[in-house]
């Protein structure tokens, strides 16, 4: 018996420029070198790549880290009732859609997504799918809800504490990522209103408790103002869109945006969209308003999370995501800040600081090459020009 004992073959990428994540300049000349999915080398200025390497030159293009959605629904079709489109359709319809929708996403540059929420877990069978063509998946399962609550017909509803507990070890026990919670409404479950609470502050402590007992992390769905109230009471890690809605508008007080920001709250920004897209009412009706908080809570120290909530709606098909990192760049945030807020920072809430959003040695080699300088202009993440995914070049038949 003879043993193969060539050398493994090795990919170096080479571009014109590097936004590696932690700089606020690009480093010129880069070269990144990749070996079994991960970097282990990277290098600026005309250095030689390693024999063993095949050597991909991108050009002009800027390579950077791929990047993170932490919020969005594989589950949801995108179309115009995402819900009508759920409900008619069986589990294994389903799971394929969202493996197209998941697709989508790669080749647009998101090599990692957060899914806060879906029908029978079916996000973590997507996840633990050996499946190159994906990106790496973090699964919140059915959002915890109350009876006829937001999202209830996902199948994960509770009342009172001790449901609340129960409903959180059961969701331990099947092996999510990180707990999502419903404290308010929302706007495409019909009979539900974002303008109201649906769990009191000891029911989200006790959702907190039991998440954070089992070592996971709890993010809270939370439009209404006496909701990210009864969030930030509760010890929550992060709050998705955080609109701060009342009745008749927006109302932020200052001392509720200087907790999120004392507590380190991370908030999932869920505010981009296409262009040219129309919200529903009661968010319409309240977007510049919602914006310009968003940007006060910049202002005020919180983390700021690139987030899409993509899936719910046309506006928000499963790529639309560099639409809301220019968002941010618009209402305060530097470039920097922004990209930031899609790569190392949303890399970190997700668990994945080790494996995600930097281009550095020992990180997995999720890239993307883009046609322009995203830290001068943010409209360059449009204009992919490459995907790596683990170091596999993502194209429209593997992604």
């Amino acid at each position: 018996m003879t043993t193969d004992r060539r050398p493994r073959q090795r990919l170096a990428l080479r571009a014109a420029g590097l936004f590696d994540g932690t700089g606020a300049t690009l480093r010129p000349d880069p070269l990144v070198l990749i070996d079994d999915g991960r970097i282990v080398a990277v290098e600026t200025g005309r250095v030689e790549p390693p024999d063993d390497a095949t050597v991909v030159d991108l050009g002009t293009a800027t390579l950077m880290p791929g990047l993170v959605d932490t919020h969005l629904h594989l589950a949801f079709d995108a179309g115009p009732d995402p819900v009508a489109a759920l409900r008619a359709s069986d589990d294994a319809t389903v799971l394929a859609g969202m493996a197209v929708a998941a697709r989508r996403a790669l080749r647009a540059g998101v090599t990692t997504v957060r899914d806060l929420g879906d029908r029978n877990y079916l996000a973590l069978r997507l996840r633990d799918a050996t499946d190159h063509g994906l990106p790496t998946i973090v699964a919140a399962g059915p959002p915890i809800t109350t009876p006829g609550g937001h999202c209830h017909f996902l199948g994960a509803t509770a009342q009172g504490e001790s449901a609340v507990r129960a409903a959180v070890r059961e969701h331990a026990a099947r092996g999510v990522d990180v707990i999502k919670v419903m404290a308010s409404g929302g706007f495409i479950t019909p009979g539900s209103t974002g303008l109201v609470p649906q769990f009191d502050a000891d029911e989200l402590r006790a959702a907190v408790d039991e998440a954070h007992r089992h070592g996971l992390p709890v993010t809270a769905h939370a439009h209404s103002t006496l909701s990210v109230a009864a969030a930030l009471d509760a010890g929550v890690d992060g709050i998705e869109h955080c609109s701060f809605m009342t009745d008749d508008g927006v109302d932020a007080p200052d001392e509720l945006i200087r907790r999120i920001a004392r507590q380190r709250v991370a908030i999932g920004a869920t505010l981009g969209a296409l262009p040219g897209a129309v919200p529903p009412p009661p968010v319409a009706q309240r977007l510049d308003a919602m914006r310009a908080t968003i940007g006060r809570l910049h202002r005020a120290g919180a983390q700021i999370l690139a987030a899409s909530d993509a899936g719910i709606g046309p506006p928000k098909p499963h790529d639309v995501l560099p639409y809301g990192i220019e968002l941010l760049g618009q209402i305060g945030l530097s470039n920097y800040e922004a990209l930031r807020a899609a790569t190392v920072e949303a890399a970190r809430v997700c668990g994945l600081a080790d494996r995600k959003g930097r281009v550095a040695p020992g990180l997995d080699a999720d890239l993307v090459a883009l046609d322009g300088d995203p830290l001068t202009d943010l409209s360059a993440l449009h204009r992919v020009a490459a995907v790596y995914r683990h170091g596999r070049h993502v194209t429209e038949e593997t992604g």
